[in-house]
């Protein structure tokens, strides 16, 4: 069994135990990235989350996953570093991601993380009626209800877990 498929099954097991209503959309894996994304589909940036891995300095290294809006920018500096009770830490790299999650960066979805990992989501997306999350590839996205966040395991909703960026 391909990777993908054990992800792509991974993550319908998730959403359909959350009993909360999905859709999966098929993409063109050439627009995974969010702002492609959004333009070729024409969906708002703002209904639009991304799923960043984030890794500690210090060995042993430790891992947590948080969820932002697209319109926004993760504070991992300050707000994700004291989460994690570490020095320092980073955006995981496309390797390290893929060794850790199964999952290519375009595609990282909360729902077919490692179940020991904690999740950090934005409080922004809980005021959505709706948003557009990784689907676990490079060539589905899931849009769904932020009710998701609140059944899942190992979730904290952190009040200014992202920033807004400076106007241009």
């Amino acid at each position: 069994m391909s990777l993908d498929v054990d992800i792509d099954r991974r993550v319908a097991e998730v959403l359909d135990g959350l009993g909360v209503p999905y859709e999966v959309m098929t993409i063109d894996p050439a627009f995974a990235d969010t702002a492609a994304f959004c333009e070729r589909y024409g969906i708002s940036l703002d209904h639009s989350a991304n799923t960043i891995v984030v890794a500690s300095k210090k060995e042993p290294r430790q891992y947590c996953a948080c969820v932002v809006k697209a319109t926004t920018r993760l504070d991992v500096n300050h707000a994700v570093r004291k989460l994690m009770g570490v020095q320092k830490v980073s955006f995981a790299n496309a390797e390290e991601t893929k060794a850790l999650t199964g999952m290519l960066i375009g595609g990282v979805t909360v729902f077919a993380l490692p179940p020991d990992m904690p999740v950090y989501v934005d409080d922004r997306l809980m005021a959505l009626a709706w948003l557009i999350l990784g689907g676990g590839n490079r060539s589905t996205k899931i849009r769904t209800s932020p009710e998701v966040f609140k059944r899942l395991p190992n979730v904290t909703v952190v009040p200014a877990l992202a920033t807004e960026p400076p106007p241009a």
